[in-house]
């Protein structure tokens, strides 16, 4: 069993930042994916930036230049550096891990940027 523990997030003013840190836990297969996934009310869930062990990150065009995702294999952790926010940012962020074809996800932690 794999389970994901998010923190971070909160309300911030437009222009500011936020970190978000997430854990995984339980049996995790070496070969995986972690990132963060965001979805907005009214609005499916996307892609905001991911990272193969090992391997480059891949960032939606929305958050590029802006956000940063770094992960630590010896901790199996995951954390999303998020600077210059935008009220276009809200949403509830999600932590991801997939491995062995299948999706993990976390509880999900809210960002919220006032203008």
């Amino acid at each position: 069993q794999v389970h994901l523990v998010e923190s971070g997030g909160g309300l911030v003013q437009a222009g500011g930042s936020l970190r978000l840190s997430c854990a995984a836990s339980g049996s995790i297969f070496p070969i995986n994916v972690m990132g963060w996934y965001r979805q907005a009310p009214g609005k499916q869930r996307e892609l905001v930036a991911e990272m193969a062990r090992g391997s480059s990150a891949n960032y939606a065009d929305s958050v590029k230049g802006r956000f940063t995702i770094s992960r630590d294999n010896a901790k199996n952790t995951v954390t999303l550096q998020m600077n210059s926010l935008k009220p276009e940012d809200t949403a509830v962020y999600y932590c991801a891990l997939v491995m062995l074809r299948t999706n993990y996800w976390g509880q999900g932690t809210q960002v919220t940027v006032s203008s």
